[in-house]
């Protein structure tokens, strides 16, 4: 399936061929720390599958408590994240946030991970009262 997308300012684009078998939800506590939220939605894409097509990320580079470096790259601009992948030279494998896509409504979640790191609340969110948008 093809997606494009990009940040929240517009200064970042993409486009990139993706299976929608591959998204995934992580609650690892990097992946709460590195969002500012309790999960993160990705999708993932091969090397050569996925391009920049304006804008140059920022790269932070994290290492992981299995002591691999993952490559984190952002907006310089609004902060957005981007996508990750492996810090160290050669193929790639891009772990695309799901928010950034415009596609993301028909990626549905296959598979959620380091579910240990898991909030405990979340399986509660059809309880907590529903508001349709802010005034």
């Amino acid at each position: 399936m093809k997606i494009d997308g990009g940040c929240h300012c517009g200064y970042i684009t993409y486009e990139a061929e993706v299976d929608p078998e591959r998204v995934s939800i992580c609650h690892c506590s990097d992946c709460q720390m590195l969002t500012g939220t309790v999960f993160r939605t990705s999708i993932r894409a091969t090397d050569g599958t996925f391009k920049i097509l304006s804008g140059e990320p920022t790269v932070y580079v994290k290492t992981a408590e299995s002591g691999s470096k993952r490559a984190q790259a952002f907006c310089p601009r609004c902060g957005s994240p981007i996508y990750a992948a492996p810090a160290e030279e050669g193929p790639k494998t891009y772990n695309i946030r799901l928010g950034t896509a415009r596609q993301r409504d028909q990626l549905v979640p296959k598979v959620q991970l380091w579910c240990r790191s898991a909030q405990p609340w979340l399986g509660g969110l059809d309880a907590i009262r529903k508001v349709e948008k802010q005034a």
